[in-house]
């Protein structure tokens, strides 16, 4: 495994600090946490397990991938494809922000910063190995702890809908992704959509 630098614990508590503010809480093995450390620690744990070389750059991208999301609010953006899109970026350009600004505070190289904003926006995805890696995460770990809510939150989509949602995602990994999302022990009803969409 790669040496960590002392620094990265510092900005690594840094982005679990402003997480913990997260007034949204998700329910963990009975106990009520904020939803974003939830969510960050699930991308480090994830990231780990597949990429346990990760440069420094990609691991903070992990952990920060969703840090302070509750300050950009969907409500605020257009119903439809359009609002959703540019939701997305702001979340991005947030999240990129807050993780520079810490990363800088302790010490990190410029390009060492923009490398892990990079990765956070997904910059040159299929082009760049750690841009890539993180969607491959962001996709393992949404099939693994959120599909299975996601899909009982649309119980009106039937499995060809939801394959087609899932497809848009799964089009975005690498065959290391699928491999990891075809690992999971998941239930049959999300292994059938799954397939449908990997077809």
């Amino acid at each position: 495994m790669t040496p960590l630098s002392p620094r990265f614990q510092a900005v690594i508590d840094d982005i679990d600090a402003a997480n913990a503010q997260d007034p949204r809480q998700d329910s963990v093995a009975g106990t009520l946490r904020p939803r974003e450390v939830v969510y960050s620690e699930r991308m480090s744990e994830c990231l780990a397990l597949l990429y346990p070389e990760a440069s420094e750059a990609l691991r903070i991208a992990a952990r920060a991938q969703h840090i302070c999301r509750w300050q950009i609010p969907r409500q605020n953006y257009r119903l439809g494809r359009e609002g959703y899109n540019a939701w997305r970026s702001a979340c991005r350009d947030h999240h990129g922000a807050l993780t520079s600004a810490i990363m800088r505070r302790h010490g990190y190289a410029e390009n060492e910063i923009a490398q892990a904003a990079k990765i956070i926006r997904k910059e040159q995805l299929k082009r760049d190995p750690e841009s890539q890696a993180l969607e491959n995460v962001v996709a393992v770990v949404f099939v693994q702890h959120y599909l299975d809510e996601f899909v009982a939150d649309h119980k009106d989509y039937d499995d060809a809908k939801l394959a087609d949602i899932l497809k848009k995602t799964l089009r975005k990994m690498d065959p290391t992704g699928h491999a990891a999302v075809l690992a999971l022990p998941l239930p049959a009803g999300t292994v059938r959509i799954i397939d449908i969409a990997l077809k």
